[in-house]
């Protein structure tokens, strides 16, 4: 009899419990595919896109980089023919900016010195960033003596007076090293530009180093230049961008400032640094050849900056979606 009543019972915990004590489950609201889907470069598209200076300062610079690549299509000038006719004229509908003391175009010089100028920048960064880079994730890779060789390697570089260093270089390299004055100018920087990138790429690859994907790779028997080249340098390829955008402004303001003094690219290749060279006595007569030419620093080297701040922006994993920069 009382196993019966048992039976009957247990029916009666599977009955539906009184509308009071039901319990409704929360409400779920799918995440919709857009949000599944989103990659990291698609977040770091997303994040550079509400930078809105740095958007600008890319159209600048694309602007700029087609103008001094077309300039034979835009002028009808060559940047060393000579006019004595016509020195020291004004801008007219002939010359957009005016003649120099030798009747050259100054529209035209402008154009190409900024592509020199441009030129020394990128390769320079370039340069610099690649040296940077191997020096960098060697020491934090590696780590121990080797570390130690290369990390007071690093600090010995910077501890030297580099300013004076490209000027003395500069001045002797022909003597010893072939080549024009523009491959010379590119050296000398790229051999002092890369000692920043490699301390940051360093701190970089002593992180990721311990990180999961790095041990999983070791273990599966992954030599140590595929994980280096292959696994880690990608991930660190955020730092290594923007110091190397930056890099592009400080190389052009290092050769402008190299040319200025008559060190860096020599006559008759213009640069933007050597046509304030040129112009630096005429500024009362004819002040133009100064301002167009330091116009062009002014403009490239902060539209770069500004480029800078917005992929260090875009490019931090920190950096919330929404945030507007």
């Amino acid at each position: 009899m009382r196993d019966q009543e048992e039976i009957e019972r247990v029916p009666a915990a599977t009955q539906p419990l009184p509308a009071e004590l039901e319990v409704s489950a929360p409400d779920v609201v799918p995440m919709s595919s857009q949000e599944r889907v989103l990659s990291t470069r698609q977040l770091a598209y997303r994040r550079f896109k509400r930078h809105k200076l740095a958007i600008a300062s890319l159209i600048v610079l694309i602007l700029i980089g087609l103008a001094t690549l077309l300039v034979p299509l835009i002028s009808q000038f060559d940047y060393a023919q000579l006019n004595l006719l016509r020195r020291l004229q004004g801008p007219s509908g002939a010359h957009w900016l005016g003649t120099d003391q030798l009747g050259r175009d100054e529209f035209t010089r402008v154009l190409y010195g900024g592509r020199i100028s441009l030129l020394v920048g990128l390769s320079v960064a370039f340069s610099a960033g690649v040296i940077g880079g191997v020096v960098g994730a060697i020491a934090g890779y590696y780590g121990g003596w080797l570390d130690n060789l290369l990390m007071r390697t690093t600090d010995l570089f910077l501890a030297i007076p580099f300013l004076v260093v490209l000027l003395i270089g500069s001045k002797f390299m022909d003597k010893f090293i072939p080549g024009g004055s523009l491959f010379h100018t590119v050296l000398i920087l790229s051999l002092f530009f890369w000692m920043p990138l490699a301390r940051i790429v360093r701190g970089v690859f002593l992180s990721l180093k311990e990180k999961e994907f790095v041990e999983a790779a070791r273990a599966s028997g992954a030599r140590d230049s595929r994980i280096i080249f292959y696994h880690m340098i990608p991930n660190a390829m955020g730092p290594i961008t923007v110091n190397a955008t930056l890099g592009v402004a400080a190389a052009i303001l290092t050769e402008s400032a190299l040319s200025f003094l008559g060190f860096g690219v020599q006559p008759p290749t213009p640069t933007w640094g050597n046509l304030l060279y040129d112009a630096r006595g005429l500024i009362k007569i004819a002040p133009g050849l100064t301002w167009f030419p330091g116009l062009g620093i002014l403009l490239a080297v902060l539209c770069v900056n500004f480029l800078g701040d917005g992929l260090r922006d875009a490019l931090d994993p920190h950096q919330k979606l929404g945030s507007s920069a």
